[in-house]
């Protein structure tokens, strides 16, 4: 679901339900989660798994993935890439630092927001056209792809950066491929100064999304160029 949003030099690994959810931590690992709950360490677990199996398929050693400032993961030397998990699926999505400058990705559980978390994360122009999107395409919960693309801008801006960006720091635009089902695009303008990137400095990103399986999933590719 995920590799399908991003480019070929990209390794996306994904599991399902429980799978890797019991499988070793690596040294320190432990550590960051030792008081969490079961689901918790369950899902911490299993998307680290994937992450060494992206690893793996990039020919580098499998290794720990240790959290660094705010939480980010900390990706071996010459790697970069991102990590999500909902519930029943998680994903790590790994390329070669030459190849991209930065990747982000997220996954969500196919369903409508809580109850008031829509006016607490959309601008109110982003509100608008998910009411509209809404009405006009109704098989698609675009509050909570909304939420997933601002996850995902977050995700791919950070490692660019090492700053904070507040739901409210960039307006999205998402929109659907004509004719086909669960597939679509978006655009994400910057309302603060982006990271400078290739000699130029970034307006926004652009990421795709989808819609399957009871998941939606978005994901954004930063080029060095």
């Amino acid at each position: 679901m995920i590799g399908e949003l991003l480019p070929q030099t990209v390794v996306a690994v994904e599991a399902y339900g429980e799978e890797g959810g019991d499988a070793p931590l690596y040294p320190g690992e432990a550590e960051l989660v030792q008081r969490a709950v079961l689901k918790r360490r369950r899902e911490f677990t299993a998307v680290r798994t994937c992450a060494r199996r992206a690893m793996e398929k990039l020919g580098v050693p499998p290794q720990a993935v240790l959290t660094g400032e705010r939480g980010a993961p900390v990706w071996p030397d010459g790697l970069t890439g991102s990590m999500t998990h909902c519930v029943g699926y998680c994903a790590a999505a790994l390329v070669r630092a030459g190849d991209l400058a930065s990747v982000g990705i997220d996954a969500e559980v196919h369903g409508p927001l809580p109850e008031g978390v829509l006016s607490s994360v959309a601008l109110p122009g982003e509100a608008e056209r998910v009411a509209g999107l809404t009405r006009d395409r109704p098989d698609v919960h675009w509050d909570r792809l909304l939420f997933s693309a601002k996850e995902a801008v977050y995700k791919a801006w950070f490692p660019l950066t090492r700053k904070w960006l507040d739901f409210s720091e960039a307006d999205i635009e998402l929109f659907a491929d004509d004719g086909v089902v669960g597939r679509g695009g978006f655009r994400a303008t910057l309302l603060v100064p982006g990271p400078e990137v290739g000699g130029r400095r970034l307006g926004g990103f652009t990421g795709r999304w989808v819609a399957e399986g009871g998941f939606v999933a978005t994901a954004i590719a930063v080029p060095h160029g």
